[in-house]
């Protein structure tokens, strides 16, 4: 079987953080998020994998190249964004044949048993099996309307609260039949959402897989903080996880769950805290304080700084007696200044200095 990946956006509500990376390479405890699911699907059996790209596709290219955990990797490239549907009929001579195959959004992450999906949709004959998921907010979901056979009768995306017909939202893993690609429009954008699921619906070809497990959207920076605090909790919720080559002060503090990079380099009296990471190259000079919080690789935090709360991007540079408050998104390349504050919410635009405290929040651009 194959498994496409849809891998193409462009992470608008992670600026400025995605100014400089596609969003499927922003790191869930130090691995990238499409790392999380390659290896998923390789477990499952899943060993032909096509990335649908787009925005910043050389990036992914170069990190994933042809293979991964032993998936063949191919990829088709949007010249256009063509929405949800047409990466997927843009890539149809890739999966065509006879072949099941799944759709994943690249920005979900979960524990959902793909062979189990398949096996029910398979049960009930369905042309689409689209994974369901109960949460108390629709508004930023397709909502089903859904009876005790699992059979969908209508597919709503994004409704008011008071017009989503149940609380089961589309949670981004699908599985179809190659017939659903003669669904699709070629040459066009095309939301499978609102305009393939519900004629699916309508014709009575579109079932429902009801997973309750670990799920993530990941679309704003909360979803992405809350994805690391989840990942934390498996890989390394009793005991911090430490990489190869790093050297740590025998009087610095690490409490997990926490995750270090290779080649970090922690002094005297550092204190990491719970629900950290820290990426390959960082260093952490003496006296500084970083918790709850997202270090993109190779940081330099300057002594008796503190982080509390934050993501800071690749190659930037915190100086001495620095505060950086909870919200606080620093883009690649910046420099934040010696005894320079920033507020909660602060946002500084990629290789940007910032030499005077910020005490409200706003963009630096």
């Amino acid at each position: 079987m194959k498994a496409l990946i849809l891998a193409g956006g462009f992470g608008t509500r992670l600026r400025p953080l995605s100014c400089t990376r596609p969003k499927l390479l922003f790191p869930i405890a130090n691995r990238s998020m499409l790392d999380w699911t390659l290896e998923r699907l390789s477990k499952s059996g899943i060993k032909d994998v096509v990335l649908a790209v787009n925005y910043m596709a050389e990036a992914l290219q170069r990190y994933f190249g042809r293979s991964r955990y032993g998936v063949k990797i191919t990829y088709s490239r949007e010249r256009m964004p063509l929405g949800t549907g047409g990466p997927i009929k843009m890539a149809e001579k890739i999966l065509r044949g006879k072949e099941t195959f799944f759709v994943l959004n690249g920005d979900v992450l979960c524990e959902i048993d793909y062979r189990d999906q398949l096996k029910a949709h398979k049960k009930n004959k369905a042309l689409a099996t689209i994974a369901l998921r109960a949460v108390k907010d629709t508004s930023r979901f397709g909502v089903v309307d859904i009876d005790d056979k699992n059979r969908i009768h209508r597919f709503v995306e994004k409704p008011k609260p008071e017009e989503a017909p149940s609380n089961l939202i589309n949670a981004g893993v699908y599985v179809l039949e190659p017939t659903v690609l003669g669904y699709i429009p070629t040459g066009r954008k095309v939301s499978t959402e609102r305009e393939i699921f519900p004629k699916l619906a309508s014709e009575g070809k579109l079932y429902g897989y009801r997973y309750d497990g670990w799920w993530i959207d990941i679309g704003k920076p909360e979803d992405y903080v809350q994805a690391n605090r989840a990942a934390l909790d498996r890989v390394a919720g009793s005991k911090p996880v430490i990489g190869k080559n790093v050297e740590i002060h025998p009087d610095a503090r690490i409490l997990p769950p926490s995750i270090i990079g290779d080649n970090v380099r922690i002094e005297s009296k550092v204190f990491v805290g719970q629900y950290t990471c820290i990426g390959d190259g960082c260093v952490l000079k003496s006296g500084s304080e970083v918790s709850h919080s997202i270090i993109f690789p190779h940081v330099w935090i300057d002594s008796f700084s503190s982080i509390q709360g934050a993501m800071i991007g690749e190659k930037v540079i915190i100086g001495q007696f620095a505060k950086i408050g909870e919200g606080v998104l620093i883009g690649d390349n910046s420099i934040i200044s010696e005894k320079v504050t920033l507020t909660k919410n602060v946002t500084v635009c990629p290789s940007k200095e910032v030499d005077e405290s910020i005490l409200e929040p706003r963009q630096v651009m």
